[in-house]
Order: structure tokens, then C-alpha cells, then sequence
């Protein structure tokens, strides 16, 4: 079956509407896979439950390399730490890693009104009174992560759950929240155009789209996860056809083209193969495990 893979249409499996969240990167990575395998990779839209729904069909799915998942790290890393038993599918367990694409930073916006100017000057502030901090909606990785900034920084943050970004930007202009947290490639825009401020990103090092903002890590805050996306199939997929998947998506990640539209607003691209993936997942799995405060993670697992 490897030798003559693939002979019939592929399904990627987004957990995103069209024109939503990751979809760009799923539409993206389809097209060059298509290309290079000289067979159909057809994109398959199933939104909801952060990614949840999307990852649980293809983990149900045969594993015969003709199911993949635009994996990401809501529905495969912070899921089973947040939702554990009740998650209607294992992971990393369910699933056999093919690679790593795209990481992203979470970034920390105000409006460019604020009279919060720096990051150095929200944590100072916060030692003193509580900032309410908006995010998306309770127990998405976005969440979870300015939970970990919370927690490591000892900041007082109220956090205020939204169900996407559009109302909460409109209530941090309007001054009904001070502060938003959310995945920043997506809102880079409106930083550039002066409506937003950008106060630090989280990872290893700065964006050379927004070379002014600085890390977390450099304000004191060690906060180094970020929002990946990446591809991965059913477990039990046979080792020939990952290993095919994996050198395909590596040699899709080097074309100028595919490059520039992930660097275009501050992500990055991250060529990981199949063994150094699935350890970085676990790495990243173990992180929101051990750096939240467990009182938050009870309380969303009830």
C-alpha cells in the first residue's frame, strides 16, 4: 500500500471555518502538498469545541494516510490537560505525528490609547491593582497560556472570557477591558495601523515583524509556549507513508512562497519532523500541565 500511496484524494481535516483561525495555514500546506504528491489534498472545514470536533473525526478515522488533522496545540496539547477523561479522543496517544509547520506567538495588546506604554509598566501596575485582561473563551489555548503568564508572574489579572476577537478588540478600544491576549500574528495589522499596542510576545525571541516588542522571557515573565499548527494522522498509520508525508511537508516549508505568507504578520515557519515533533509535543503538553495554577485547571475540568 506505501509503495503505490497516495492513489486516491487526501482529506485535511481543519477545525476552523473557511477563512478562519488556522484555516489560512491548512488551505496553505494543502495546496503545496497537492502539488509535490501530484494527488489531491482536499481541505474539510469541521469547526467547533476549539478544534476539538475536527481532531476527534480523525482520530476515528482509518489509518491509511488518506485522514489528516491540522493539528494545533488547543486540541492536542491543551485539551487533554484541561478536559483529561472527558476528552472524547487521547492525545498525543490517537495520533501518529507527521510534523510541524507553523508557530505563532501569544501576544499581550492594549489600545494604542492605553496608558499602559510597556510591558515592564502592566506588571509593575498589576503588583499594585487588578487589570482585567480579556482572552477567548474559558480553557482555549489562549487562555491557558495568559493563565501561565498570570501565574508565573504573580500578576493580578481578572480575566474576561470573549468568543472571538472582534468584540473583545472593540471592548478594549472602548475601554471596557484593559488588555486582550491572544494568538498575535492576526492583530499585527491593527498594530502597524496604530489602533492597537503590542506590550510582548511570548517564545524564544523576538519577531523581526515587530522587532520593538519584546519576549516575555525578557521581561522577567518565562513564558516560551507558543500556537503551532502541524500535521498529523490516525494512529497506526504505516511509518512508510508518515515518513513520505513528513519529507513532503518539509520540502513545502522551504518554498519562498509558502514562507512568506506564514512570515507575513509575525508567525514563523517550523520545519520539525515526525520523531522531534512528537517530542516537542509532549514537551509542550507537560508545560501546561506544570505551569498553570491547578486551582484553574480544576476548576475548568469540572
Amino acid at each position: 500500500m506505501a509503495a503505490n500511496y497516495p492513489s486516491r484524494p487526501i482529506r485535511l481535516v481543519v477545525g476552523f471555518p473557511p477563512g478562519g483561525g488556522g484555516d489560512l495555514y491548512g488551505r496553505l500546506l494543502a495546496q503545496g502538498l497537492s502539488k509535490r504528491l501530484n494527488n489531491p489534498v482536499i481541505v474539510e472545514n469541521k469547526p467547533g469545541a476549539g478544534g476539538n470536533i475536527a481532531a476527534e473525526a480523525v482520530a476515528r478515522s482509518a489509518p491509511d494516510g488518506y485522514t489528516l488533522l491540522l493539528a494545533m496545540s488547543g486540541n492536542v496539547a491543551v485539551a487533554p490537560v484541561v478536559r483529561g477523561a472527558k476528552l472524547p479522543y487521547k492525545s498525543p496517544g490517537d495520533f501518529a505525528m507527521i510534523g510541524m509547520a507553523v508557530e505563532a506567538p501569544y501576544g499581550l495588546f492594549v489600545a494604542a490609547k492605553s496608558p499602559l506604554k510597556s510591558g515592564k509598566q502592566f506588571f509593575d501596575d498589576t503588583k499594585h491593582k487588578e487589570i482585567t485582561v480579556g482572552s477567548t473563551s474559558p480553557s482555549s489555548a489562549a487562555h491557558m497560556v495568559m493563565e501561565m503568564v498570570k501565574f508565573k508572574s504573580k500578576a493580578k489579572m481578572l480575566y474576561v472570557p470573549y468568543s472571538g476577537s472582534g468584540p473583545a478588540v472593540t471592548d478594549l478600544i472602548g475601554g471596557q477591558i484593559e488588555g486582550f491576549f491572544v494568538t498575535a500574528p492576526p492583530l499585527v495589522g491593527q498594530v502597524k495601523g496604530g489602533i492597537l499596542r503590542l506590550l510582548a510576545i511570548t517564545g524564544d525571541k523576538r519577531s523581526p515583524v515587530i522587532p520593538d516588542v519584546p519576549t516575555f522571557k525578557e521581561l522577567g515573565v518565562p513564558v516560551n509556549v507558543t500556537q503551532w499548527y502541524g500535521l498529523v494522522a490516525p494512529k497506526g498509520t504505516p511509518a512508510e507513508i508518515l515518513d513520505k508525508l513528513s519529507r513532503t511537508l518539509s520540502e513545502v516549508l522551504k518554498e519562498p512562497k509558502v514562507r512568506k505568507v506564514i512570515q507575513q504578520d509575525g508567525a514563523a515557519v517550523a520545519d520539525i519532523p515526525r520523531q522531534r515533533f512528537a517530542a516537542y509535543v509532549d514537551n509542550d503538553i507537560a508545560g501546561y500541565r506544570n505551569d498553570i495554577d491547578p486551582g484553574i485547571l480544576a476548576s475548568l475540568a469540572h
